[in-house]
């Protein structure tokens, strides 16, 4: 079995973390958010990932270049110019699976995932249940939410056909609460659906070409599902994850734990981190590796990225802080607040709810009110 993972995006809405890594590589728990997705493929029988890259692509290749099982190949967004001249240029969601064609061959049916979803589905039992329908031209998988709204609707007949999706229906006037999940197993003949060096939408030109042919089923499935393309959903993302897939505390190597530390289940704390006697960590704390946590401290509901100091008596709730930042005695930084690396936060400064600061800034007075500190 075979799998594309659309790995492209530029992350616009987790900026400025994402002017310095590609969104997928941002941690949950103490590895990369696609670590867990190319994990959960490989126990499904998957024995080659194509990674459809763009956006800091050299990032992608770097990590998973020297990766054995299963075989990571990468597939990046290109266009060719007068026969000539190839340029990279953004194709969408349908003109990477287009792209990586001769990647996957035409023998057999393959999948197909958005890179920003994190879930742990089953993938073998959706291929298992599209090779049972030998009129689907594509399955696609389905997930049930309370607001429908944010999302587009799959609208399903009886035998489980998806006649049409609308986007983003008003709540009461949604024709059901199952969305798309950005997860596809595709037959070999849907290259023949999407033109080359095109930008092309899988959901809103293919899919919806599928449907209106009939040939697209729909798959609903249950258990952990979520998009990480904003703050609020990535740190949520980190917290289900902790509470469905990890369930307790995991500790690395060489990490130094002062006098009564309470770390609070689940939370995750990478290799070489210190910790000073009385703080409290967690719970849903992700600790990447060589923080340094002073006394006092308390860290719940966030995201540390690595080698970031956090000095004595500071407050950190509901927050995702950047890499190598630096932040004083006695601060407080509250819920919604996204810190870029390579910051600096001076002693006593509070950061009201939904704060963003740029990366290199030094932040020597409280900031009040939700804004961006460029």
């Amino acid at each position: 079995m075979k799998a594309i993972i659309l790995a492209g995006g530029f992350g616009t809405r987790l900026r400025p973390l994402t002017c310095t890594r590609p969104k997928l590589l941002f941690p949950i728990g103490t590895r990369p958010a696609l670590d867990w997705t190319i994990e959960k493929l490989a126990k499904s029988g998957t024995e080659e990932i194509i990674l459809a890259v763009n956006y800091m692509a050299d990032s992608f290749v770097q990590y998973y270049k020297s990766k054995q099982e299963p075989k990571i190949s990468f597939s990046k967004d290109t266009v060719i110019s007068n026969k000539s001249t190839i340029f990279p240029q953004p194709l969408g969601t349908g003109g990477p699976i287009k792209n990586a064609e001769s990647l996957i061959g035409r023998k057999e049916p393959f999948l197909v995932l958005n890179g920003d979803i994190l879930t742990n589905m089953d993938y073998s039992e959706l291929m298992k249940r599209h090779r049972a329908n030998k009129k689907a031209t594509a399955t696609i998988a389905l997930y049930r939410v309370e607001d429908p709204s944010r999302y587009g609707v799959a609208e399903l007949a009886q035998d489980n056909r998806v006649i049409r999706f609308v986007e983003k229906p008003p709540r009461k006037k949604a024709a059901s609460n199952l969305i798309n999940a950005g997860i596809y197993v595709l037959e070999p003949e849907i290259f023949d659906h999407i033109p080359s060096g095109k930008r092309v939408s899988i959901e809103r030109e293919v899919s919806a070409n599928l449907a209106e042919e009939g040939v697209l089923s729909g798959y609903s499935f249950e258990g952990l599902w979520i998009d990480i393309g904003k703050p609020e959903d990535y740190l949520k993302a980190n917290k289900l994850w902790l509470d469905v897939e990890t369930k307790t505390n995991q500790i690395g190597k060489n990490v130094k734990v002062g006098d009564q530390v309470n770390v609070r289940v689940p939370s995750t704390i990478d290799n070489g981190t210190r910790i000073g006697e009385k703080s409290e960590i967690g719970p849903h704390a992700t600790i990447g590796e060589h923080v340094t946590i002073g006394k006092g401290v308390q860290i719940e509901d966030s995201i540390i990225f690595p080698r970031t100091v956090i000095s004595d008596q500071t407050s950190i709730s509901g927050v995702i802080i950047g890499e190598a930042t630096i932040i004083g005695s006695k601060v407080k930084i509250k819920d919604g607040c996204l810190i870029g690396d390579h910051t600096i936060i001076h002693d006593g400064v509070t950061l009201t709810q939904g704060v963003t600061i740029c990366p290199f800034r030094e932040i020597t007075e409280s900031v009040l009110e939700p804004k961006r500190v460029m």
